[in-house]
């Protein structure tokens, strides 16, 4: 865990700390790979995003379930920096620390 954000996940916490992260899989875009350096890739800022879930009251639209939701959700982003100085967001789920 980190010491300023307690309810980061260990997995972000640890390619904050490193600094450079790769990619976790490989089911990237190789356009957008080739943006990035394919060793580490520099990691420029760790942000926390919640997305506010939905509930939907209207029997007419949905008979029998008037009452839909949709639960939060909490992301983590990690910006990485591209080798033409650009950066990019990128959910950290797709991203591992780099050696």
């Amino acid at each position: 865990m980190n010491d300023q954000n307690p309810n980061m996940p260990d997995h972000v916490a640890a390619i904050a700390e490193a600094g450079f992260a790769i990619w976790a899989t490989d089911d990237v875009d190789s356009a957008l790979k080739a943006r990035f350096d394919e060793t580490r890739i520099p990691v420029v800022g760790v942000r926390n995003v919640r997305i506010w879930g939905l509930q939907v009251d209207d029997e007419r639209e949905l008979p029998g379930l008037e009452r839909t939701q949709i639960a939060d959700e909490e992301l983590w982003e990690i910006n990485l920096e591209a080798k033409d100085g650009s950066r990019y967001e990128f959910d950290s789920r797709k991203l591992k620390p780099a050696g």
